[in-house]
């Protein structure tokens, strides 16, 4: 019974220790160089997490600890791999990738982002991924053009 017992507790912990890997974009890997920096602390983070869930004594729950991590590492590690670094926009005529771009709405809110890379992207934070929606009408236009999102306008305002 206990031998029974053992096998189905290491199916369990199979099952918790063999994650699927994170789904990578189809798109390029275009990174700022603030992305692309980000990106390795996360390769450097993953790794101090996967190694210090190595120094557990419990072997199943070393591989349910290890599991995340090893995860992200993977994740990250093909990211930086695939990293397509982009310098800085020489100009702020149009919009491209690595601009901060002021735009207003019909509703009169004013909004402003960079478009950056997407594992960089944080609305929140005031950056959007260049495949996002808004941000793949934004790119080339300039001050004072008008793009249709839904049923919205976006006039773009300022450029930097």
């Amino acid at each position: 019974m206990a031998v029974a017992f053992t096998k189905e507790e290491s199916a369990e912990t199979a099952a918790e220790t063999l994650l699927p890997d994170r789904a990578i974009s189809p798109h390029p890997n275009l990174v700022t160089e603030a992305g692309l920096k980000a990106l390795e602390l996360q390769v450097q983070e993953a790794r101090l997490a996967y190694e210090a869930a190595g120094a557990i004594e419990d072997v199943n729950e070393k591989r349910r600890q290890q599991a995340n991590p090893l995860r992200d590492l993977r994740y990250f590690v093909e990211r930086v791999r695939t990293a397509q670094l982009v310098p800085n926009p020489t100009s702020t005529e149009t919009v491209a990738f690595g601009s901060t771009v002021t735009f207003s709405r019909d509703d009169g809110r004013v909004q402003t982002y960079r478009i950056v890379g997407e594992d960089e992207a944080d609305p929140k934070a005031g950056s959007i991924s260049y495949v996002s929606p808004v941000a793949r009408l934004l790119m080339g236009k300039a001050v004072g053009d008008v793009v249709t999102v839904g049923d919205q306008e976006l006039e773009v305002v300022a450029i930097s």
